[in-house]
């Protein structure tokens, strides 16, 4: 995996403030390639409103082909560079499981969960990420990343909590298995790295996932006979902000990051879901919810400061 662009760490005896100086900024730069790649989930976090406020109702292939298809042909227009030999196999299987499967079943989920339900099984990806590291990364999944990935979900789940909520079979098992199709194209895109420039990569992923989607869509839903001014306006939102600028900023952050910590910035995306709820739709929140959600961001906070996994078992091919 790429590392960190950092400065040169002077040898030992080169003067203790030039090394704590070249500490900090090292710590600097991580926490912003950390903050930058947070603002992908917390983006993704606006997409449960979005579906059910602008788009069109039960056109879950329809919201992810408009997602993914036209944000992946604007970046790859711009990164103006194609994949190469083994590159568009593994570009492709990336798209797959990142953006087609992945936007499929997010969708199916969201439209068929009440009370944010999906947002819980969406919050089990660092569990996934770190069993995954074993046998992709070769990374031995540490008990503290377990716990604190089982706190993540915990605090998820008390956050979107609903004795009232209805859990729809097919709803649960799309978003558990979109859940595992992300992870694992998160630890694929660590094992194999960035061929390309970040747009170009981008852009890859998305309109391979964007294709896929393409005839699942023609032929299960069909297009739309018309759209409003205001699903257009989601569908913009969706594509540009949501998707295009949210993925390069996620892939930025798993070409510089440790797989274990990143998964867990997801745990940002329900919290901003149930702010938005609070903040724009005049949902409440009760106690159990907001402790749910320090929960949350407890555990994301504490997985930043684990200590980096070592290099030496992970390969790629």
């Amino acid at each position: 995996m790429p590392t960190v662009s950092l400065p040169h760490v002077p040898a030992a005896g080169a003067g203790t403030a030039t090394g704590a100086a070249t500490g900090g900024a090292r710590r600097r730069t991580v926490w912003t390639v950390t903050a930058l790649a947070a603002l992908a989930p917390a983006t993704w976090g606006t997409t449960y409103a979005v579906t059910t406020e602008w788009l069109p109702p039960d056109r879950p292939l329809l919201a992810a082909a408009a997602r993914a298809l036209p944000a992946g042909l604007l970046l790859v227009v711009l990164g103006r560079q194609l994949p190469r030999g083994a590159w568009w196999w593994k570009a492709a299987t990336l798209g797959a499981l990142n953006i087609g499967a992945f936007f499929a079943l997010l969708f199916v989920a969201a439209y068929r969960l009440p009370g944010g339900i999906a947002a819980v099984l969406g919050a089990a990806q660092p569990l996934i990420v770190a069993l995954l590291a074993l046998p992709l990364l070769g990374r031995r999944p540490r008990a503290r990343t377990l716990w604190l990935g089982l706190a993540g979900v915990a605090g998820v789940a008390l956050i979107v909590v609903d004795d009232g909520a209805r859990l729809d079979a097919v709803g649960v098992l799309a978003g558990l298995a979109g859940t595992a199709s992300m992870a694992t194209g998160v630890v694929l895109t660590q094992r194999w790295g960035r061929p390309a420039p970040l747009l170009a990569f981008t852009g890859w992923q998305l309109l391979a996932g964007g294709l896929l989607l393409l005839p699942v869509l023609l032929l299960v839903e069909g297009l739309p006979s018309g759209v409003t001014g205001g699903e257009l306006g989601g569908f913009a939102y969706l594509g540009l902000v949501n998707t295009a600028l949210a993925y390069a900023l996620w892939l930025r952050g798993l070409d510089l990051l440790p797989a274990e910590r990143i998964s867990f910035l997801t745990l940002l995306s329900p919290v901003v879901a149930a702010a938005i709820g609070w903040g724009l739709l005049g949902q409440a929140l009760t106690p159990v919810q907001l402790g749910g959600a320090a929960v949350a961001l407890g555990s994301l906070v504490l997985a930043q400061r684990l200590p980096a996994p070592s290099r030496h078992g992970s390969h790629r091919a």
